[in-house]
């Protein structure tokens, strides 16, 4: 068994070079390697327990929605803060009543039923989104609000398909106890993250670690604690990590470059992990009892919930008529909806299996309309700019003791007001210092002398006082990391 785990977990990591040149999200790979290596497929992997398929789910999306919070910057979330929000809250909700009604109505599903499917899948996928606009120059605003949203509006999705399940199972009755549970949820989930979050930096400036691998114990710890407390208190833990990765992401302590590699590896890592093993819960020979019905309950959800979502709230923000069509067009579903499908099978309801196998048609029809064809909508609505490009080299700065300077990558467009000119001539903040140039395939070490040229990457030693002066400086939609 380990043998063949270890053979699957590399085959997914050499699958996403296939995935990238096909164009559609590594999730539609890893589910079919799960479902390639289990029961219905080669018969390597017996895998068929929903209970512990759901625990080891939550752990990986504890893991994932703490990295989702830790890579949300805190300048992108104010450019684009009212509509990605509301879209991860208010919106998330629409989604999941219009799908429900559709479905109800239209499908003639029960209501409740309809109402459960909605609420799974009302969430879009943080890693797909993040994945499709790493490499892509979408119009920064539509990229930023759809990465916010993507990143906050999980534990939503969460919290209604744990309600709805309760009130099927006759849990909640009462419509002002359901709503007082979930104000009480998101408040109390919000209020745990982010008092872990606030402390969280302190304890790592003063805990003086003699082993630098230590660091990584210490904010696993905080990740799960922040959990553990929200869900003692009957809070959403979903949440409270995802407040606790954003308040450390935006943070300055000891450490952190080291713990943002160690942060995006364990997500990436959880990321495959769970997708795999969805794969392996999958039976395919069920999914043909039930694959007309998924169809027409994703495209209900890609062409009449998703837009019924956008085009209520995000009017409010002034968005154009082609970045609203881009961003329903952008609510691509992933881990966390097959994650929330096991939810009715644990909980014993009669249709859970039935449930279980339409969510995951919905997500792969997503995966595979949506995702593949992203770049066509974006460069048809005129949104897209073009690739960004990779760097071949990356400078880091990393601390074992408190530090107020940081390492930035700033990619040089064409028309940067700082193409031709020497370093004697670029007049940055005080405090801000470029000490590598990235040309190419080479690295140049600046000198007063040395002339900008479009295209070249920027490393840049940043103090934090001066730290908005820079982004003013500089042009912050092209900002490629923090380090």
């Amino acid at each position: 068994m380990t043998l063949l785990l270890g053979v699957l977990l590399i085959l997914a990591t050499f699958s996403t070079k296939l995935s990238s040149k096909l164009g559609i999200p590594g999730l539609v790979v890893f589910l079919a390697l799960g479902m390639l290596f289990g029961s219905d497929g080669l018969k390597l992997i017996n895998f068929d327990d929903p209970v512990l398929a759901q625990q080891i789910a939550v752990a990986a999306l504890v893991v994932i929605l703490f990295e989702g919070g830790f890579s949300t910057k805190r300048h992108l979330l104010r450019q684009t803060v009212g509509p990605s929000l509301t879209l991860a809250t208010l919106g998330v909700l629409v989604t999941a009543v219009a799908l429900g009604l559709v479905s109800h109505f239209v499908l003639g599903l029960p209501l409740l039923f309809a109402m459960l499917i909605g609420s799974i899948v009302s969430s879009t996928d943080a890693a797909a989104v993040f994945a499709l606009f790493r490499n892509k120059n979408v119009e920064p605003k539509i990229a930023a609000t759809l990465e916010i949203e993507s990143a906050a509006n999980d534990p939503m999705a969460i919290i209604l398909t744990a309600t709805m399940i309760q009130v099927i199972q006759g849990q909640l009755t009462s419509p002002g106890l359901l709503i007082l549970n979930l104000l009480w949820q998101l408040a109390a989930g919000m209020a745990m993250g982010a008092v872990i979050g606030v402390i969280g930096p302190r304890i790592f400036n003063r805990a003086h670690l003699d082993n630098s691998g230590f660091y990584y114990v210490l904010v696993s710890g905080l990740c799960v604690l922040s959990y553990s407390l929200a869900e003692l208190i009957l809070g959403n833990g979903f949440l409270a990590v995802f407040i606790t990765g954003y308040f450390l992401g935006n943070a300055e302590f000891v450490y952190k470059q080291g713990l943002t590699r160690f942060i995006e590896g364990i997500g990436n890592t959880s990321h495959v992990v769970l997708f795999l093993m969805l794969g392996l819960l999958v039976n395919p020979a069920e999914l043909l009892t039930s694959w007309k019905i998924g169809i027409l309950i994703a495209l209900a959800l890609i062409f009449i919930a998703r837009p019924v979502a956008v085009f209520l709230i995000t009017p409010f923000w002034r968005y154009s008529f082609k970045g609203m069509t881009f961003m329903c067009w952008g609510g691509l579903k992933g881990a966390v909806p097959i994650v929330l499908g096991t939810y009715p099978l644990v909980a014993g309801l009669p249709e859970g299996r039935l449930i279980f196998n339409i969510v995951f048609f919905v997500v792969l029809i997503s995966a595979l309309v949506q995702g593949a064809t992203m770049d066509i909508v974006a460069k048809k609505l005129g949104l897209l700019g073009g690739n960004k490009r990779a760097p071949m080299h990356t400078i880091e700065l990393v601390s074992l003791a408190e530090c107020d300077f940081e390492m930035l990558q700033f990619e040089v467009a064409e028309s940067s007001h700082l193409v031709g000119k020497s370093l004697t001539e670029v007049a940055l903040p005080k405090n801000n210092l470029i000490t590598v140039i990235v040309r190419g395939k080479g690295i140049i070490a600046p000198r007063g002398n040395t002339k900008i040229k479009a295209g070249d990457i920027l490393h840049i030693l940043v103090h934090q006082d001066s730290k908005a002066k820079l982004l003013d400086f500089l042009e912050p939609e092209i900002i490629l990391e923090y380090a």
